[in-house]
């Protein structure tokens, strides 16, 4: 399999992933202050929106290079 095919498939794989999901969270963790021995953490989750037409447009541009990956043979 070409390196076209298996990005065009992992473009296929990530905008059904993204129209399935929405959103992601993660975890952040910065520190507020250092007073010897003593340190305050603050962890902060923060999400993260993947538009619809995102998704969208990974698919169709998976689909596409699927589509010239199987021309060029």
């Amino acid at each position: 399999m070409s390196t076209l095919k298996i990005v065009a498939i992992l473009l296929i794989v990530t905008g059904i992933l993204g129209l399935i999901y929405g959103r992601f969270s993660y975890t952040q963790a910065t520190q507020e202050a250092k007073l010897g021995p003593l340190e305050l953490l603050v962890k902060d989750t923060k999400t993260v929106n993947i538009p619809v037409w995102a998704g969208v447009a990974a698919i169709a541009a998976g689909g596409a290079l699927l589509l010239v990956a199987g021309r060029k043979v």
